[in-house]
Order: structure tokens, then C-alpha cells, then sequence
């Protein structure tokens, strides 16, 4: 037993050995196998691309190099194509300058140098240059307030002028084909434009209350301006709104007389956006009286985010005054105010100044008003919309009511305030000589130097005003506004007044009284009397007969 033992254990690893070593070497003859199966093609027969045949490397660098020498080739094609067409047009050009120049020689006798500036080269850069030049994105100088081309503003259903005539109304539902079509193609192009943003717009798509894409439709157009340069184009400016929401969409759209163009498109937050309205007061309590109630009706009740300074002159009348204010906040809870007393002879420019410098709590918009003044908050929305510090102003024209004694001369008594508030030929007009109610912010208002306080007296300091920001880089919305109204009071216009501003003051008193046709049947009262006095003797001498 001890003999054989390691006997077998010899055999057993002579035969694991053995066994190991077949093993290995046929797992060579397989690895040698799959080599050859997977090894390419290198003889010249290899086959092309889809036959399904295998080909080596070689045949991918030389295609790869065919396809470069191709599109090289091709590049220089295209290249030498590109430049034969410059060299036509720049030849077409020259000969069209030379036809030009021939025909004003022809027509003046000289030759025409031409404009400085380049011409466009095509139609899509001459419509940008148009719009470069007109007063859309920048304010332009100008030498005085006869220069100001105004906006006229209009809504779904009306439009409201300034430019007066016979078959011209301040306010009208545009009767011609050509204006409403005008007016609803900008509209629509506006929501197409706010529905369909490009990347470089100012606003970011919001969603509905499912989620959805908001999407704005005519019904949420709150209005709109336009106006024409002559020389350039029309220039619109649309306010959207959702019911449920807080922010507006602000769209400008230019036509260069051409095609629609989009200047921008941006999203307006007016939810924080306090206004000041500043107010300058000497007597006339009874006028403050009904100034609150519109106050309370449309500020307190209604917008809220506004705080009212009154800077009121001299004694008389102080103290009622004060019981007034106190009474509103008694009654609304309302503590916005700011009561400023100056004891010296009244000066309209010289309180707003006041007013505007009493307000130490940072920038704010400013509205300056005056007491007989009525309101509506939409009026305070497009307060907020036009106005934008360091680039625009906004002076609205005030439709301004005549004397309710001559509008209303057929009844007893004229109707409530509220019910005179009506855009007819009849019953006002629109204040286009007038530059006191406005908003700007206070840092602008600062900034080109407030009121001149050398003006004494009525009127003037206003225009003074106006006349800054033409000169200045501002843009200055000027537009009428169908919710500011302008109530109608007696004007005394002092014979201290320098000639100018008693001038502009029996200009304003005379066109405040009433309509030319009411004027006219005022001046030819008596003539219209002995008509009827006539007619009356005929009736009745035809009955006695």
C-alpha cells in the first residue's frame, strides 16, 4: 500500500497536466479562428459600399478625400457665383445712379449730389431706417409746442380726435372702411406679436389656470395710440390686459408706409406703481368739496394705491379745507395725504414745485391736477402705462366741458356731474391748447429743473415746461383721453396779467363757454327772436283771417 500510493498520485497530475495543456490549446485554435473570421479584407477585390462584402481602411481615407476635393470644388463654385452677382449689381446700381443724375440734369440743368447718408441698400433696411428716424424709441427736439405731432387714442368700438371739422367729431365709431380695417389689422398684429413672442421680447410666456398657454384675444385690447409722421410712418401703441391678471402687455408696431413692423414687445407691472397727485389750492372750497368726492369714489375706493399732497395758498379757507381732508379719513380709513400751507399769493408752478419736493420717499409718479378736474381710474391706469422715468411723459389732453347752463339751456336744471361727462361736439371739446395735467416721474421732473418760478400769475408756466422736455431727449406722449375731464367754472381773467397771458386767458374763457353753434345762436339771439315773433304774428293773424 505504501508502495503504490505514490504511484497514483503521480498519474493523477500527469493526466490533470495533460489535460490542462488540451484545454489551452484549444482555446488558442478558437481565439485563431475568430481572428481570421473578423480579420478585413485588404486585396484590391474588396467590394463597394452596400454590396454587403467587407473593404479596409484604405478605401475610407480615399473616399473621404474624393468627398473633400468635391465639396471644395463646389465652394469655389458658389464663391466665384457669389462674386459675379456683386459685381452685376454694383454695376446695375451705377448705371441706375447715372440714369438718376442724368434725369436731373435734364429737369434742372445741374447735377444731383444727393443725401449724405447712404441710400438703403434693400427694402428691409430702408424700413428699419425709418423707423431708426422717427420718434418711436427716442425723443426728437423741437423748437416749440406747435411742433408735437399728437396721438389719437382708440378702443374696440371708438376713436377719439383732436382734429376738429365739420364732419369730425371729438369722439366717433370710425365710419370708414379704410380706418376700422386699418385699426383692426394693428390690433390683430399686436396679438400676434403678444401669442407668438420671438426670443429677443421682454416677456416670458405665462400659463393659464389648467396650465395651458395664456392666450390673449381682441377682447383684452384696453386701447391704443397712433400717430403719423408724414415723412416716416405711423407709429402705434397697444395695451392688453387679462381680467384676472395684474400686468399689461405693452405692444409698438411702425408702419414705415409699408408693411407692419414690431419695434418690441414687454410686460408692465403697474401693481406697486404709487402716483402723487398734487394738487395747488387757494379758496374755492366748494370746488375741493366735489374734487373729493371724485377723490373717494375712484382713488380710495377703486385704484388704492395712490397718495394725494395739497398745497394750498394763504389763510382764507385753510382751516375748512383741513376738516375736509380730515372728514374723508374719518369716513374711508385713508391716510395717504400730505396737506402743505404756504401763506403767499397763489402760483400754480410754485405749489407743484412744493408738491413735488414734499414727497421724500423716493422716486414716484406724479400727477399735477387741478381741482376742477374729474377722473376715472382707467385715467390713472394710463397714468401709470405712459409715463416711464428717464424716457417719457405723458401729457394727456383733458376734454374740457363748456357751461352747463348753455348745454343744458332747454331744462330747469343741468343734470348731475356725472351725466355731463360725454364726448359731443356740444357738450365740450378737447383741451389742445392746455399742458397743466400730466404725469411724469419725480426724478425727471428734478432733473430739467421744475417750474419756472419767473412766471407770475395764470398761465404760461405750464407751456414753460412743456417746452423742457421738447428740448430734452424725452419722449413726450401727447394724446387725448377720454377718462380726464375738465369742469366747467368762471374764469376772471386780472387786468395784471402781462398782454400774452391775458390773451391766453380770454382765449380759454371765450372757447370754454360753448359750442360755435351755441355761441352763434347766443350772438344771434335777437335775430332769432324777431323770426319768431314774426312767425307768431303769421299763425295767429292766419287764424283771426
Amino acid at each position: 500500500m505504501l508502495i503504490r500510493m505514490p504511484r497514483r498520485g503521480l498519474i493523477l497530475h500527469t493526466r490533470t497536466h495533460w489535460l490542462l495543456l488540451g484545454l489551452a490549446l484549444l482555446c488558442s485554435l478558437v481565439l485563431f479562428m475568430y481572428l481570421l473570421e473578423c480579420a478585413p479584407q485588404t486585396d484590391g477585390n474588396a467590394s463597394l459600399p452596400g454590396v454587403g462584402e467587407n473593404y479596409g481602411k484604405e478605401y475610407y481615407q480615399a473616399l473621404l478625400q474624393e468627398q473633400e476635393e468635391h465639396y471644395q470644388t463646389r465652394a469655389t463654385s458658389l464663391k466665384r457665383q457669389i462674386a459675379q452677382l456683386k459685381q452685376e449689381l454694383q454695376e446695375m446700381s451705377e448705371k441706375m445712379r447715372s440714369l438718376q443724375e442724368r434725369k436731373n440734369i435734364g429737369a434742372n440743368g445741374i447735377g444731383y449730389q444727393g443725401n449724405k447718408e447712404q441710400a438703403p441698400s434693400d427694402l428691409l433696411e430702408f424700413l428699419h431706417s425709418q423707423i431708426d428716424k422717427a420718434e418711436v424709441s427716442i425723443g426728437a427736439k423741437l423748437p416749440s409746442e406747435y411742433g408735437v405731432i399728437p396721438f389719437e387714442s382708440f378702443t374696440l368700438m371708438k376713436v377719439f380726435q383732436l382734429e376738429m371739422g365739420l364732419t369730425r367729431h371729438p369722439e366717433e365709431k370710425p365710419v370708414r372702411k379704410d380706418k376700422r380695417d386699418e385699426l383692426v389689422e394693428v390690433i390683430e398684429a399686436g396679438l400676434e406679436v403678444i401669442n407668438n413672442p420671438d426670443e429677443d421680447d421682454e416677456q416670458e410666456d405665462e400659463e393659464g389656470p389648467l396650465g395651458e398657454k395664456l392666450i390673449f384675444n381682441e377682447n383684452d385690447f384696453i386701447e391704443g395710440y397712433y400717430r403719423t409722421e408724414r415723412d416716416k410712418g405711423t407709429q402705434y401703441e397697444l395695451f392688453f390686459k387679462k381680467a384676472d391678471l395684474m400686468e399689461y402687455r405693452h405692444v409698438t408696431l411702425f408702419r414705415p408706409f409699408g408693411p407692419l413692423m414690431k419695434v418690441k414687445s414687454e410686460m408692465i407691472d403697474i401693481t406697486r406703481s404709487i402716483i402723487n397727485i398734487i394738487v395747488p389750492l387757494a379758496e374755492r372750497t366748494e370746488a375741493f368739496i366735489q374734487f373729493m368726492q371724485n377723490f373717494r369714489d375712484v382713488c380710495i375706493h377703486q385704484d388704492k394705491k395712490i397718495h394725494l399732497t395739497v398745497v394750498y395758498f394763504g389763510k382764507e379757507g385753510l382751516s375748512k379745507v383741513k376738516s375736509i381732508l380730515e372728514s374723508v379719513t374719518s369716513e374711508s380709513d385713508f391716510h395717504n395725504y400730505t396737506l402743505v400751507s404756504l401763506n403767499e399769493e397763489f402760483n400754480r408752478g410754485r405749489g407743484l414745485n412744493v408738491g413735488a419736493r414734499a414727497w421724500d420717499k423716493g422716486e414716484v409718479l406724479m400727477f399735477f391736477c387741478d381741482v376742477d378736474i374729474y377722473f376715472s381710474a382707467e385715467f390713472l391706469n394710463s397714468c401709470r402705462l405712459n409715463a416711464e422715468p428717464g424716457k417719457k411723459v405723458f401729457y394727456p389732453v383733458v376734454f374740457s366741458l363748456y357751461n352747463p347752463a348753455i348745454v343744458y339751456a332747454n331744462q330747469e336744471v343741468p343734470p348731475p356731474v356725472e351725466q355731463q361727462l360725454v364726448h359731443k361736439k356740444d357738450s365740450g371739446f378737447w383741451r389742445d391748447f392746455g399742458f397743466g395735467m400730466t404725469c411724469q416721474y419725480r426724478s425727471d421732473f428734478l432733473t430739467i429743473g421744475g417750474f419756472d418760478m419767473e412766471v407770475k400769475g395764470w398761465g404760461g408756466e405750464d407751456v414753460h415746461l412743456y417746452r423742457k422736455y421738447l428740448h430734452g431727449d424725452l419722449i413726450v406722449i401727447r394724446t387725448p383721453v377720454p377718462g380726464l375731464f375738465h369742469l366747467w367754472h368762471e374764469k376772471r381773467c386780472a387786468d395784471e396779467l402781462t398782454p400774452e397771458q391775458y390773451r391766453m386767458c380770454i382765449q380759454s374763457k371765450a372757447m370754454n363757454e360753448a359750442s360755435h353753434s351755441h355761441l352763434g345762436m347766443l350772438v344771434f339771439r335777437e335775430e332769432i327772436e324777431t323770426h319768431l315773433h314774426k312767425q307768431a304774428y303769421r299763425t295767429n293773424s292766419e287764424a283771426v283771417g
